[in-house]
């Protein structure tokens, strides 16, 4: 029986549903009754469902009974300010208390899905591999701080029994609720902002980073962490792509810096009166405005069959799905 956390998010979802289709047992632990309205009709029938929470640590030890496997995919993602508390309780607490659990229930094969940011970013123009250290706090998100954290209580782990897998995704792409995570990309593009940023990132498809993990995980490698990214592109050449897809304007506004901070600003006082998630933040508006590029060459070594979607296929078959199903504008 594998375990798995986080099963309603974006990525999480999606492992279910590979896990499912290869006929695999599956407990998957939710906070409430609801499952992805994205996924295919029949997946959550074939899933043992639990109600619970990562930081409910005696919770987490009756869940785990009869587990062999667990894929730790719950997590907070995010670059607003206000959620610095939220994403170190999450991330870091909640990942000690999987590890916590999965030792004290015998289970020592642990899938940890983490994030390219948990690597850092700093002014060097040099793919980031496996291989990067943490350049310090100074600099980094409040999101990559708690994943960097998060890993450590991992590895930490390891040494009490632990073989674990680490991966770390990059920015995911593909049909999912919109007003969530990365998939707000497709509704920025939707809405027809008319900024673009200079930065540039590593992306890869939903689809193809859950079915990447599997086979990681089928593959026996542990000890390690695995990079999971399909491609390096620029903010504007992807914001252009789901545009095309939408048959809507392109963004041709260049932000600069003074514009990039006042767009942030002029979110934060907007949001503040609506109460809605802000499109952008200062941390958001940072990370788009650097050169980011990652090496996926450790992963396609390890599984010499897998290949990445291109992101022209994964965006366009993302906005397809987007406009069969219209999702609030809020």
């Amino acid at each position: 029986m594998i375990f798995v956390t986080g099963g309603t998010g974006f990525l999480g979802s999606y492992l279910l549903q590979e896990l499912v289709l290869l006929g695999r047992p599956v407990r998957a632990l939710r906070r409430e009754r609801s499952f992805p309205f994205y996924l295919a009709p029949g997946i959550a029938e074939k899933i043992s469902w639990v109600e619970g929470d990562i930081l409910d640590v005696s919770g987490l030890m009756e869940n785990l009974e009869g587990c062999s496997q667990i894929i730790h995919a719950a997590g907070l993602v995010s670059f607003n300010p206000s959620d610095k508390k939220k994403l170190f309780k999450i991330n870091i607490e909640g990942t000690a208390n999987i590890v916590n659990a999965a030792i004290e229930n015998g289970i020592t094969d642990l899938v940890h899905v983490s994030s390219v940011s948990a690597l850092g970013r700093d002014a060097s123009s040099k793919p980031i591999d496996e291989e990067k250290k943490w350049p310090g706090n100074q600099g980094q998100s409040n999101y990559g701080i708690s994943k960097y954290y998060g890993e450590m209580e991992v590895w930490r782990g390891m040494g009490e029994g632990l073989s674990p897998l680490i991966v770390n995704p990059s920015t995911l792409l593909g049909y999912g609720d919109w007003n969530e995570t990365s998939c707000g990309l497709f509704k920025t593009a939707f809405r027809e902002f008319p900024w673009y940023m200079t930065g540039s990132n590593g992306f890869a498809d939903v689809q193809d980073s859950a079915r990447a993990i599997i086979a990681l995980m089928d593959s026996g490698i542990r000890n390690e962490r695995f990079i999971i990214n399909g491609d390096n592109r620029s903010y504007r050449d992807i914001f252009n792509r789901m545009a095309w897809g939408f048959g809507k304007k392109q963004p041709t506004k260049k932000a600069t810096p003074f514009l990039a901070g006042m767009a942030w600003r002029k979110e934060r006082i907007r949001t503040a009166f609506t109460r809605h998630k802000p499109l952008v933040t200062r941390e958001s508006v940072a990370i788009a405005g650097r050169q980011t590029a990652y090496d996926n060459h450790k992963l396609l070594q390890a599984l010499p069959s897998f290949r990445f979607r291109t992101l022209e296929d994964s965006i366009s078959k993302a906005c397809e799905q987007y406009l069969k199903n219209p999702q609030p504008l809020f």
